[in-house]
């Protein structure tokens, strides 16, 4: 199939993609918040669809599911225009959307988050969403934050900016989106955020006090220097990581129903 995105199918061509072996589905989480001066609120949207596709390529016989476009954004809720959902809310649409799809037949459901405030969530629903899908259906989830940034460091170090990655609205990140969407991406804007580590205790500071107690223009990292060759990379190596971490866990890893 040419068109992998679900949404864009007629119900018949869904019924015949699951005959002929079309089982597997991936659901990108987004959000829709602040991301620096540069950036478009719709960034983690817009990067979850392309990234879905990509992991859905990579797997094989797969296809997309709509993005869930809105997330956990609480975090950055100092920001103008940033909508955040609660995590109680964000499992109720992972439910509904997994228990519709195991309805119709898909026998793997792959949730990859594509904003860092969704992980987390994720990783705590995962035992709920699997209780709610028929014993057939395997539920997964990718939910390696700190390892997915590492991808990001890794692309930008062979240009010589592994030390502009922050984590978020910053050089790699601008650069998929200057990939994806560029027209949305405002250049003259691309500065320099909170420029120390991202660690994990950087993470939790954020996710309990809000990304603007360390940073005022809501980057982590340095934004200048986007390039969209650099930005297709980040997103191929991305997809790669992800589709390796769903491909590493087969069948017979299925937990047990109920």
């Amino acid at each position: 199939m040419e068109d992998l995105y679900l949404e864009h199918l007629t119900w018949p061509d869904v019924a015949a993609a699951l005959k002929n072996g079309y089982m597997t589905i991936v659901i990108p989480v987004g959000a829709v918040e602040q991301h620096g001066p540069h950036l478009p609120l719709c960034v983690d949207a817009e990067r979850g669809t392309r990234l879905g596709f990509e992991v859905a390529k990579r797997l094989g016989r797969a296809l997309v599911a709509p993005t869930i476009r809105v997330g956990c954004s609480e975090h950055h809720m100092a920001f103008a225009g940033t909508i955040s959902l609660r995590e109680s809310t964000l499992r109720s649409v992972c439910t509904d959307y997994c228990v519709s799809l195991a309805h119709h037949g898909f026998t793997r459901i792959c949730l990859v988050p594509s904003h860092g405030g969704n992980f987390t969530p994720l990783a705590g629903m995962l035992a709920e969403l699997q209780g709610a899908v028929s014993s057939d259906c395997l539920v997964q989830a990718y939910t390696d934050l700190v390892g997915f940034l590492g991808i990001w460091r890794s692309v930008l170090a062979e240009a010589g900016m592994g030390d502009r990655v922050g984590g978020h609205a910053d050089a790699a990140e601008g650069s998929e989106m200057l990939a994806i969407r560029p027209e949305l991406v405002r250049m003259e804007r691309a500065e320099g955020g909170f420029l120390g580590e991202t660690s994990q205790e950087l993470l939790d500071r954020i996710f309990t006090d809000g990304l603007q107690s360390v940073t005022e223009n809501g980057i982590l990292g340095d934004a200048r220097g986007l390039s969209a060759e650099l930005g297709e990379k980040c997103l191929a190596e991305g997809a790669d990581l992800i589709a390796s971490f769903f491909s590493g866990h087969d069948r017979e890893e299925l937990p047990p129903h109920g």
